[in-house]
């Protein structure tokens, strides 16, 4: 089974509003409600692949309420843990300029993620994939990842992790399965300008000299490169297209990825699929539906390169 892990879900208040003018009455064009969070993502992005997983995390008052009856009516399953307070609501305001309001969400107490960590360890077996994606909510620490991270390695569930730099490198030593830097965050990782394909490849094997299984590292629209535990270097292109909305395509790439890799144990094929998910998400007003993703499939070369001596 596939647990996607969003400690801090959120609801996004999606407003369009023409000429908006701070201090004034404001009427709003148009309006959506939209679930979020990169681990909803991913089970958004895996469920549109026919791929099933289980949504948990944490989940407060009536935003909570709402997120679970959007996840139920894509028939994906979900087990959060019910907290006080109210899940986040950001709010995102699409005028002359984009503005975006996010919410802090609940404080999460210790007896609340023990009922996560324990849920968890009652369940997690070898054949298991978690993906704890996303940053900690209030009342959280460091150590929640690691001990998610330390669990799945103790019930050898593969562990796929995309988190900020200090919780990422925090987990290295458990050896998560795969873990997803963009080049950006890479760079603030080591602490320095990383611009060429070389250097990705040399510091994306650093982070496997700490522990990681392997590193992903997406590009935006120059591809990505994924430095396998096989000892191959494979780096990807994207297929051509209009960027839409680039929220949730780094999660989708990651779903996209797993999804394929869980069917075929290719690197290459998880790879190529990975690309053309986190495309089809840039170029979809959401998360990208199943079909969009396998018309773009044969859209994406893919290569191995020659590796770094």
């Amino acid at each position: 089974m596939n647990y996607t892990i969003t400690f801090n879900p959120a609801l996004d208040y999606v407003v369009q509003v023409e000429d908006a003018k701070l201090g004034q009455l404001n009427r709003i064009q148009k309006e959506d409600y939209v679930i979020g969070g990169k681990g909803i993502n991913i089970s958004v992005l895996l469920n549109n692949l026919g791929v099933r997983s289980i949504a948990t995390g944490f989940s407060a008052g009536f935003t909570g309420d709402y997120l679970k009856a959007e996840l139920e009516k894509q028939s994906i399953s979900h087990h959060f843990i019910e907290v006080e307070g109210v899940t986040r609501i950001n709010m995102k305001l699409k005028s002359d300029l984009e503005t975006e309001f996010n919410g802090a969400g609940p404080t999460i107490k210790a007896q609340d993620f023990a009922r996560l960590y324990h849920y968890l360890e009652e369940r997690l077996s070898e054949e298991d994939h978690v993906f704890l994606a996303g940053n900690m909510a209030p009342g959280m620490s460091a150590d929640d990842y690691v001990q998610i991270a330390a669990l799945c390695q103790l019930k050898g569930s593969k562990f796929i992790l995309d988190t900020n730099r200090d919780l990422l490198t925090a987990c290295l030593v458990h050896r998560p399965f795969i873990i997803k830097p963009n080049r950006d965050e890479l760079s603030e990782i080591f602490n320095l300008a990383i611009e060429s394909i070389e250097q990705v490849i040399r510091y994306a094997k650093e982070l496997q000299n700490r522990g990681a299984r392997n590193v992903l590292v997406s590009l935006g629209g120059e591809g990505a490169v994924l430095v396998s535990e096989e000892g191959k270097i494979y780096r990807s292109g994207t297929p051509k297209g209009k960027v839409i909305n680039s929220v949730g395509a780094g999660d989708s790439m990651l779903a996209g990825f797993m999804a394929e890799f869980e069917h075929s144990q290719s690197y290459e094929k998880s790879l190529r699929q990975g690309a053309a998910a986190g495309s089809a998400t840039a170029f979809s007003v959401g998360i990208a539906n199943g079909e969009m993703i396998h018309q773009l499939i044969n859209e994406v070369e893919v290569s191995q390169l020659k590796e770094e001596k």
